[in-house]
């Protein structure tokens, strides 16, 4: 991009490092530049990269990028935004785990102290967390690392279904593709709604995605803690059409209804009744995206009963109804819903 550093804008800082996410570097750009041709102002926006050296940097796309400059080169400068992308790696088992460098997490704790805005994209919370940046904050970040960042910063109010969250002068944003949907708000804040909605339909995006990132999640991928927890989630999947009650549960544990109910809470920090619903939810998105069934014939083969037992679910989990859900992401083609 050029390693030059203009003196006229609000300055936008991406930090850049190895493994980096390459849209979350590469779409705040492309969203900032449209507001400047979609605005009169002659300032505009100022973004540049910055790395610890101004080496190519391999993103784990696997594409290098150019940085703008040095961290060490922004020393002396005020920062309007700073914005921390993410970066994960994969096990063997596909599990996603995100990565905190305490060199980068000591470089944004550095940067921030000069920053008006701080912002992060996906699992760059992460590395905000590290930075003691989220403390005492309500924060989001894709939705299959949030339970970690829960766990290992207690001090942060984790919800995973926002696809961004403002607190004060702190922005987190979702899952990688939020990059888009950050800076647009960030341009609202700015420069007002109307040119926000300029740039959206530049973008062919909504100004405010409708609904959160719980769409879609896998919130029942999680790793079960004993035996028992497991054979209780197999006896749900096997009989989700069912009644399903705290009483026949707890007789398939051979324990009383009130240790039935301590075991979710320990072991899934739930109740019985929340995590039957959220596997009915589950198993009726599956049949909303791959099958032709009537949204009467998902709601008896998933055990809700009622087609509006179904949505009242659905918006409750998903905050979207069942027909919405089928338009956006249904694999199969016709149907009925």
């Amino acid at each position: 991009m050029g390693g030059h550093l203009s003196t006229v804008g609000r300055l936008i800082v991406i930090v850049l490092f190895a493994g980096v996410d390459l849209l979350d570097v590469t779409g705040p750009p492309e969203v900032f530049s449209l507001a400047r041709r979609e605005t009169d102002e002659a300032a505009g926006y100022d973004v540049v990269l910055a790395a610890e050296t101004m080496e190519p940097v391999t993103t784990g796309a696997g594409v290098r990028v150019l940085p703008d400059a040095t961290f060490d080169e922004l020393s002396a400068r005020s920062i309007d935004t700073l914005i921390v992308p993410g970066a994960v790696e994969v096990d063997d088992q596909r599990r996603v785990h995100p990565l905190t460098d305490s060199a980068v997490v000591e470089r944004v704790r550095q940067l921030a102290g000069r920053t008006r805005r701080v912002t992060s994209v996906c699992v760059g919370a992460h590395i905000l967390a590290a930075a003691g940046l989220l403390d005492g904050k309500r924060a989001t970040t894709h939705w299959s690392t949030a339970r970690r960042l829960a766990a290992e910063h207690p001090a942060v109010e984790v919800d995973a279904d926002p696809i961004f969250i403002r607190e004060g002068d702190v922005w987190t944003g979702a899952g990688i593709s939020a990059c888009l949907d950050l800076s647009l708000a960030l341009i609202a804040d700015d420069l007002g709604e109307a040119v926000a909605l300029r740039v959206a339909r530049q973008l062919v995006m909504y100004l405010k995605r409708p609904s959160g990132q719980s769409q879609f999640s896998v919130p029942l991928e999680q790793i079960s803690t004993t035996r028992r927890i497991e054979d209780l989630r197999h006896h749900v999947m096997r009989n989700i059409a069912g009644p399903l009650t705290v009483a026949d549960l707890a007789a398939c544990a051979h324990v009383s209804d009130r240790q039935l109910t301590r075991i979710f809470k320990t072991e899934l920090g739930t109740t019985p009744h929340a995590y039957i619903e959220s596997a009915r939810v589950e198993v009726a998105r599956h049949q909303l995206e791959s099958t032709d069934a009537t949204l009467e014939r998902v709601a008896s083969t998933c055990g809700f009963g009622t087609v509006d037992t179904l949505v009242r679910a659905f918006r409750r989990r998903l905050d979207t109804t069942p027909t919405e859900y089928r338009r956006r992401f249904r694999t199969v083609p016709g149907g009925q819903s």
